[in-house]
């Protein structure tokens, strides 16, 4: 039988366009092969000039494939959620007017509520922003199921309402309830740079590189992280870029502020861009 492959895409942040021909490329290069699985690294919406039909675009796809196309949950898609529940106002940035005023409005919502918070695929590990360097791939994996059964719960809204703050900024076992999730959701769709016992900071978003004698790291770099012999891709971080280690995919190639819409192939790294006009000029990047 042949081999599936198994393509990670970076975020489509509402650029529809782009995300239709990239889709077109990984079809083209596949011909004739089984179809592939394909998973998305999260905020598939905002920012980006449709995210109505970028939303509508992959919940087709992904009801239509039987488990073999899905996205874990990012931050704007977090954000979309808190928005239609009426927890968090909308921001002067986003572009997710039309998904609210949708007549499918209630079917997107709800499918986006039951996306996952993080995806073993192949032996890699995919989420959108970073793992906590106390985590293993597993334990990681077990934390996200968390979050998801709360998610996908009767009280979404009761979750919604204490899912925001940077505090606890660390990870601690004995953590409960809403901090305990709270850190979750913010490792694993927010984190970019931690120190070196993994306390997360929030405020560093233009760089990929964090200031001389600040003690912060990229969340990778952290030594002794438990994943460190797991391959993470991960999207969140477009001032970083692409980033192709032997344990590390990055995707973010920050397709809505005038970069490239990113796929990569985990069998063998082959990579497929397509560039992308500038829709937002880049400043407070999140």
């Amino acid at each position: 039988m042949m081999q599936r492959s198994t393509y990670v895409i970076g975020d489509l942040q509402g650029c529809h366009a782009q995300t239709v021909a990239l889709l077109e490329r990984i079809a083209a290069t596949e011909g004739g092969a089984a179809a592939p699985r394909i998973l998305f690294a999260g905020d598939l919406i905002n920012r980006g000039p449709d995210s109505l039909a970028t939303l509508r675009h992959v919940r087709a796809l992904a009801e239509a494939s039987g488990g073999r196309v899905d996205s874990v949950l990012g931050n704007h898609d977090l954000h979309l959620l808190a928005v239609a529940h009426g927890i968090r106002p909308p921001h002067p940035s986003d572009t997710l007017d039309a998904i609210l005023a949708a007549p499918d409005r209630d079917e997107l919502i709800d499918w986006l509520r039951r996306r996952p918070l993080a995806i073993e695929a192949d032996g890699h590990l995919l989420v959108h922003a970073g793992v906590l360097p106390q985590w293993s791939k597993a334990q990681a994996l077990a934390l996200a199921g968390e979050v998801e059964a709360r998610l996908r719960g009767a009280d979404l809204a009761g979750f919604l309402g204490g899912m925001y703050g940077n505090a606890p900024a660390a990870w601690d076992e004995a953590l409960q309830d809403a901090a305990r999730l709270r850190v979750v959701v913010n490792a694993m769709t927010r984190l970019r740079f931690c120190d070196a016992a993994g306390v997360m900071d929030f405020k560093m978003k233009e760089s990929g590189t964090a200031p001389e004698g600040s003690g912060l790291m990229p969340w990778f770099e952290v030594p002794g992280r438990r994943t460190e012999n797991d391959t993470v891709a991960f999207g969140h971080w477009s001032a970083l870029g692409l980033l192709l280690r032997p344990n590390l995919i990055g995707l973010d190639s920050g397709c809505v502020w005038g970069g490239q819409l990113t796929a990569v192939r985990l069998h063998d790294r082959a990579l497929l861009q397509v560039p992308c006009p500038s829709y937002q000029q880049p400043g407070g990047k999140n």
